[in-house]
């Protein structure tokens, strides 16, 4: 009887470690909408992940006690706690991102399916998925990784992280940017009746944190146009 007891009693204590060990990995998954960005998570070990539209995050529940580790689809901006013993990796699907303690922007939706990474402060590691290439990355700058492609470049769009900082602005600028840009903070279509008018170009008053119709008047008022709207369609035409 104590030998079965003792059984009992080991076996009871494996189906608690069992136990233990599944809550411990549980994944944590935070997603957004279309109509929803700047969501923002503060992770266990004080990082904090800010995520645009369409966006996953997945997490352990023990976040931060052996290791820092992170899934990713979609494009967020994180803000990396300082950690030399427990680096934060991030798996972007067609490659993965390591850093220490950092700011960057990441975004695994590109249509070409290339992972992109901006940094804003620190240094980032860009690895490809069979971990044979890397890109470090220095503040300003861009690297793409993806199954064709490797590279990095300076980046001169001041208005990169305007879907997450709600600040543009423009000297001299095509509309055709201008308007792209707009797609992407506010995920509206915007159209023209004329071609023509994509090639004007553009110097803004500085944007920070207007609604997209403000925008829209700014913009038709530097050039004689006017709007019509049906929901989050634009309709721009000359006067």
């Amino acid at each position: 009887l104590r030998v079965a007891a003792s059984v009992i009693f080991i076996l009871g204590l494996s189906s608690l470690m069992l136990i233990w060990t599944g809550l411990l990995s549980k994944n944590i998954v935070v997603t957004t909408s279309n109509l929803e960005k700047n969501q923002v998570i503060q992770l266990p070990d004080g990082s904090e992940v800010i995520l645009n539209r369409n966006t996953k995050l997945t997490y352990k529940n023990n976040f931060g006690k052996h290791s820092r580790n992170v899934f990713l689809s979609g494009e967020a901006f994180f803000d990396v706690a300082k950690d030399s013993v427990i680096p934060f990796t991030i798996d972007a699907g067609k490659a993965k991102i390591k850093v220490v303690g950092t700011s960057f922007n990441v975004i695994t939706s590109n249509s070409d399916a290339d992972v992109e990474v901006f940094v804003k402060t620190g240094r980032v590691l860009l690895i490809d998925k069979s971990g044979a290439q890397n890109l470090l990355l220095n503040p300003g700058y861009i690297g793409v990784m993806g199954s064709q492609r490797a590279g990095k470049e300076v980046n001169n769009d001041p208005n990169y992280l305007a879907w997450n900082t709600g600040q543009l602005k423009y000297d001299g600028q095509s509309l055709s940017i201008v308007l792209t840009d707009l797609k992407k903070v506010f995920d509206a279509d915007i159209i023209v009746d004329e071609p023509t008018i994509l090639n004007e170009t553009w110097t803004s008053p500085a944007i920070d944190n207007e609604s997209l119709d403000t925008i829209i008047q700014l913009i038709c008022g530097s050039f004689n146009l006017s709007y019509t709207k049906d929901g989050e369609l634009y309709h721009l035409s000359r006067k």
